[in-house]
């Protein structure tokens, strides 16, 4: 929190489920709400065989809890947001995330057609993962959403 001026506070999150946890920190289970959508029940998506159909591929470990993402090993440093979506889009690597599945899923919240924010977000999260990860990368299906895959 910062006090700009001796009558009132301002707080700065990175996104909604932060400030839900500041403002409720009794609600929150492990650390974190869950905000509905194909990531409530928290926990880690991991894989450790072969890619599983339609799972998360071999070597990437999403643990919502924990707040951290693993690729082969390798620690990615995303922010809850790039976190979120990167589970999500883990949790169904051969189907295609509809940007209303994604704006429910990671946002809590509906899309009413300005896609503007989920792009820059997934820019954000194509440019770390395509420095750290090594393979892993998002497709775009133009108009529809996106969708996780493993380039060898």
């Amino acid at each position: 929190m910062r006090q700009l001026d001796p009558g009132g506070l301002v707080l700065l999150c990175a996104d909604l489920d932060e400030l839900r946890e500041i403002l409720f920190p009794a609600l929150s289970s492990g650390g974190a709400l869950s905000s509905g959508g194909a990531l409530s029940s928290g926990g880690a998506l991991s894989s450790g065989g072969a890619l599983l159909p339609g799972g998360p591929p071999d070597g990437l470990v999403v643990d919502q809890v924990g707040f951290k993402a693993t690729w082969r090993g390798r620690s990615l440093p995303l922010t809850r947001l790039e976190l979120r979506m990167l589970g999500c889009l883990a949790e169904r690597t051969q189907e295609v995330w509809t940007y209303q599945e994604l704006f429910t899923a990671v946002w809590g919240s509906v899309y009413l057609g300005d896609s503007a924010i989920l792009h820059s977000a997934m820019k954000r999260l194509r440019g770390k993962l395509r420095t750290t990860a090594g393979g892993l990368e998002v497709e775009t299906v133009r108009g529809i959403g996106y969708r996780l895959a493993v380039r060898v």
